[in-house]
């Protein structure tokens, strides 16, 4: 099965009559031009052999008409993706067509939010269709005796918290209120920065008790270490890279339980579970330690910090419960 899948997706071609958009941060798919309308996630099943494959695809817009892509055997990540097999291809847009290749042969034509596939003598493979996924938690509503920190009406629970877009909170500001044991629902969006790499990419994170960062990036169909998005900096990568491409609203669900101090000494280190876009990302993780950017470990409770870095990441839907 493997080396059929690998024969097919070594030479693949994503052909579509648009050019790219221009080298910029964009905060809207409105104003992202036409290389955001390629990138994406596409799903669906192909034949080789009469054998039946379901197949993920994802599309990352690289600035300059440049893309790389990534193909998941059996779905995409968190649908389906065995978590072993993927296959890795890079392309550009000419002439009208951005091509997206790798080594071998087989090839897809992107057009009207669909991939349609081929072997190289041009017989049916199947069809990816272009999907948006959407967190299962998108929108949760606070349970009772939740603290609402912000529903987009005021950014007053926030200590330099300020209202972007109209109801949006802008990073690099933290709560007034300080927690310890409790679980948070946040959800954030991060910029379209197609010319942009690594930690350049619409960088922030949120610092449980502004000790513990779970970072906050555009990783889309990167391979999901410790300092990109859900990985928790300098200490665990994420199950799984559960990233939506920019510009889509994302999730992080966290479940913390704080260190014990005897005085000045940890005797029992913090741990958090994390679901990010409802997909399971860090299940009773350790943090042996706190990480870099705000405040040491220390006993009591502490703030929520949401990390500037010189990017237009916003949040919206934060609220937590107590323990």
């Amino acid at each position: 099965m493997r080396t059929l899948v690998m024969s097919f997706f070594s030479t693949l071609v994503l052909v579509s009559s648009v050019s790219g958009a221009e080298d910029g941060v964009f905060l809207t798919a409105e104003e992202a031009g036409p290389d955001y309308a390629i990138q994406g996630e596409y799903s669906g099943e192909i034949k080789i052999d009469d054998q039946a494959i379901k197949l993920g695809f994802q599309v990352i817009a690289l600035g300059d008409h440049k893309f790389d892509g990534v193909a998941y055997l059996g779905g995409l990540p968190g649908d389906g993706w065995n978590g072993d097999e993927k296959f890795r291809s890079s392309g550009s847009t000419a002439d009208g067509e951005t091509k997206i290749k790798a080594d071998g042969h087989g090839y897809a034509i992107l057009k009207d939010g669909q991939a349609s596939v081929f072997s190289e003598s041009g017989e049916a493979r199947g069809i990816l269709k272009k999907v948006e996924r959407k967190s299962p938690t998108l929108g949760a509503k606070p349970p009772a005796g939740a603290v609402v920190l912000f529903d987009g009406k005021s950014a007053d629970a926030f200590k330099n918290g300020m209202l972007t877009m109209t109801d949006l909170l802008a990073a690099d500001c933290e709560t007034k209120d300080k927690f310890g044991d409790h679980q948070l629902h946040i959800e954030f969006r991060t910029p379209f920065r197609p010319a942009a790499r690594g930690q350049e990419r619409g960088n922030s994170g949120v610092y449980v008790q502004g000790r513990y960062e779970c970072q906050v990036l555009d990783s889309f169909g990167l391979e999901g270490e410790n300092n990109e998005c859900g990985g928790i900096y300098s200490i665990a990568r994420p199950k799984v890279n559960a990233c939506f491409p920019p510009l889509t609203w994302q999730t992080y669900d966290m479940d913390f339980k704080a260190a014990v101090f005897e005085g000045d000494k940890k005797v029992k280190n913090a741990r958090v579970t994390i679901r990010q876009n409802g997909i399971l990302i860090h299940d009773n993780l350790e943090l042996t330690h706190g990480t870099p950017g705000k405040n040491p470990e220390a006993a009591g409770p502490d703030v929520i910090y949401l990390q500037g870095h010189g990017n237009p990441v916003v949040y919206r839907n934060i609220w937590v419960v107590k323990k």
